[in-house]
């Protein structure tokens, strides 16, 4: 993160925002690009202390040509404060109401739309994309909150404070990122604490990130374009929807094998990649303008097309074309809620507390279901009023989510930083010192 400017001064805080205000220190809006027009943006410059990979948000000065102003990506944080809560709803008790697997697909989505963004970036503005300080980055950003979250879960099953098992084989399995293929193909069952089954969706990023910077410094290194990798991701979008519907009519088929198998998944991400390659929309941030009534049109479509896929049954169409069908539909979504914040039905997305809950929903999504998980067992009765339940375990969460964040951050925070890219400036000031003749 960049702290540049504060999210919010407290006056502005209204009384429902300022809980969530007092628990993380104030920071900027968030986000991202723009290098030499009218391509991507080249990042602000870094402060001293400021972190420059958090998973979601990036500042970044645009490249407008007519109005030289400081831009961001806006909605990110709040739509990921949406996609938690979706989480942690279904998980208290009303996934019949709210299914908490779209949350976890959205999270796909914008890891995606995200990271390729950043790569873009840093390949408009070095020429390159630096893999082993990308992975460095998100080993010091995704690992320490994973292992103290696995330390509690592990710490309450030990003292019987919540059921499930201790083994060496689960917990491997959890830090290696290999948790969903631990548990469709070698888990005989009640080998981890309960509540860490979650875990699954993190291995499906980090497989897909595995491949995906290699491959993104292959294309863009052959100078292919952007919109050319995109049509490249698309192919592997509609081979993964091949590989789903031919699993779904083999015999012995269960639905888990195409829910958590980061081979029947990777799809969700790269969508978001798609987006970022072939309409980003941080490209439009500096063109004012209200949405058209094609572009309201285009928007209720996917939104219905989106509401479709949770309302049709249909167990074939949900282990196989769901996914590719939400997909498609987060496009215009995201695109919308970037390119349009300011709008009146995208503004609460950069509200304060939508960008401070969405600032800890990693953290949050790492601990919540534990959190649920403990109170079924200690408090039978309150874990049935899934009422009571959700704001329970939200809080809980958040709390903890906002330790973690205070106490734990600034330490990795200021590791990940010896690993960013080189600014805007620094990178001037590289070419300048190796070509006098060039910087004259």
């Amino acid at each position: 993160m960049r702290p540049v400017e504060l999210i919010a001064q407290p006056s502005r805080i209204r009384r429902g925002k300022a809980f969530f205000a007092t628990l993380v220190r104030k920071r900027p809006w968030t986000n991202f690009l723009n290098p030499r027009p009218p391509r991507f943006a080249r990042p602000a410059a870094v402060m001293p202390g400021h972190d420059t990979d958090h998973p979601h948000r990036v500042v970044a000065h645009a490249s407008d040509l007519h109005a030289h102003r400081s831009e961001v990506i806006p909605s990110l944080d709040g739509i990921r404060a949406i996609s938690v809560l979706i989480v942690v709803l279904g998980h208290s008790g009303l996934e019949a109401l709210v299914p908490g697997g779209l949350g976890v697909t959205i999270f796909f989505f914008l890891s995606g739309y995200l990271i390729s963004t950043l790569m873009l970036a840093e390949h408009e503005r070095t020429g390159g994309i630096n893999i082993l300080n990308f992975y460095a980055r998100r080993v010091f950003r995704l690992m320490p909150p994973l292992i103290i979250s696995l330390a509690i879960a592990y710490g309450l099953t030990y003292s019987g404070l919540l059921a499930g098992a201790i083994t060496s084989k689960g917990l491997a399995a959890q830090l290696l990122y290999f948790a969903n293929y631990y548990g469709l193909f070698f888990d005989p069952g009640n080998t981890i604490p309960e509540g860490t089954g979650i875990l699954w969706s993190l291995a499906v990023e980090e497989h897909f990130y595995i491949v995906y910077p290699l491959l993104m410094t292959l294309l863009l290194g052959s100078a292919l374009r952007p919109r050319t990798i995109g049509a490249l991701l698309g192919v592997v979008c509609l081979v993964v929807l091949v590989w789903r519907i031919d699993l779904v009519h083999a015999p012995g088929f269960v639905s888990n094998r195409t829910y958590y198998a980061s081979d029947t998944r990777i799809d969700s991400i790269a969508y978001g990649c798609i987006l970022a390659l072939v309409l980003n929309p941080v490209r439009q941030l500096h063109r004012p303008g209200s949405m058209s009534l094609a572009q309201w049109a285009v928007l209720a479509t996917a939104v219905g097309a989106l509401l479709l896929t949770l309302l049709y049954r249909d167990p074939t169409f949900r282990e196989t074309t769901r996914y590719s069908i939400q997909g498609l539909a987060l496009m215009p979504i995201f695109y919308f809620a970037v390119r349009f914040s300011d709008n009146q039905l995208f503004r609460y997305l950069n509200t304060p507390w939508a960008i401070t809950l969405g600032t800890y929903s990693y953290t949050i999504y790492l601990i919540h279901y534990v959190v649920i998980r403990s109170i079924d067992k200690s408090l039978p009765a309150l874990a049935a009023k899934s009422f009571v339940l959700f704001p329970t375990a939200l809080l809980i969460s958040i709390a903890y989510a906002a330790a973690v964040e205070r106490f734990v951050e600034p330490y990795f925070r200021q590791l990940r930083r010896r690993f960013r890219p080189p600014t805007a400036n620094e990178s001037g000031s590289m070419s300048c010192s190796k070509s006098p003749s060039a910087a004259a």
